[in-house]
């Protein structure tokens, strides 16, 4: 035996009754989902655009390498060389309030080996010498331009007042009757290089120089005994 089948119930049209009616259910319509093609058509415009990137950058960087690679091979860029030739002693005098008055004549010389490359030496230069950490004197190199295969020697006047404490006169003497006086001059000048015919990016060039002389008397042109250079560049 099959159970009789659930009765038909008939929907009424007139919405206002609510005797032996049921209410249609509301009209759901499923609306279709489209994916949009502009998400992916963004993140692949994206991918592609940081790939130009990288390219470009390899590019520039290839580039780049190739213009250092020829200019090293055509130019073969050497630093130049600084060197200092002699030193005069024009004053070097205890003065009644037990300050030193120092002034030195200094020669410079600065060589440039370079055959298609120059140099142009700026005007904010510092010359200083040093005893034992005491500033005795300071001055300016000139300013000048050194052309290609270039020696320039320089006569750098400095002069300079400092204190001569005890401590700085004893161990003065001592050198003095060893023969051997310790100084060091300390040189910082702008440089900026020229290729050919044209100024390129300036750099500093710092240059301390150990120095032991054999006398630092005024009547007497002190002998260099032995020198000692250090050379640095600042970009």
């Amino acid at each position: 035996m099959h159970p009789p089948p659930p009765p038909y119930v008939m929907l009424s049209e007139n919405h206002g009754s609510h005797h032996g009616s049921v209410r249609p259910p509301p009209y759901r319509r499923n609306i279709p989902q489209y994916h949009s093609r502009n998400q992916k058509e963004g993140g692949g415009g994206c991918l592609k655009c940081i790939c130009c990137c990288y390219c470009f950058l390899f590019l520039l960087i290839l580039i780049l390498a190739g213009l250092a690679l020829y200019f090293y091979t055509v130019f073969k860029p050497q630093m130049p060389s600084y060197k200092v030739e002699g030193l005069d002693v024009k004053s070097f005098a205890v003065q009644p309030d037990f300050s030193l008055n120092t002034e030195f004549l200094v020669a410079v010389k600065a060589e440039n080996p370079n055959g298609h490359i120059g140099f142009i030496y700026g005007s904010q230069s510092n010359v200083t010498v040093f005893y034992t950490d005491s500033n005795l004197c300071s001055g300016q190199l000139p300013a000048f331009h050194q052309g290609h295969e270039n020696i320039t020697t320089m006569k750098v006047s400095l002069k300079g007042k400092s204190e001569f404490g005890s401590g700085l006169q004893q161990a003065l003497l001592e050198n003095r009757q060893s023969g051997r006086i310790p100084l060091l001059v300390k040189v910082r000048v702008p440089v900026s290089i020229v290729v050919g015919t044209i100024p390129m990016r300036q750099f500093v060039v710092f240059v301390n120089c150990s120095l032991v002389l054999d006398s630092l008397s005024p009547n007497k042109k002190p002998g260099i005994i032995s020198s000692d250079y250090k050379v640095a560049v600042s970009f």
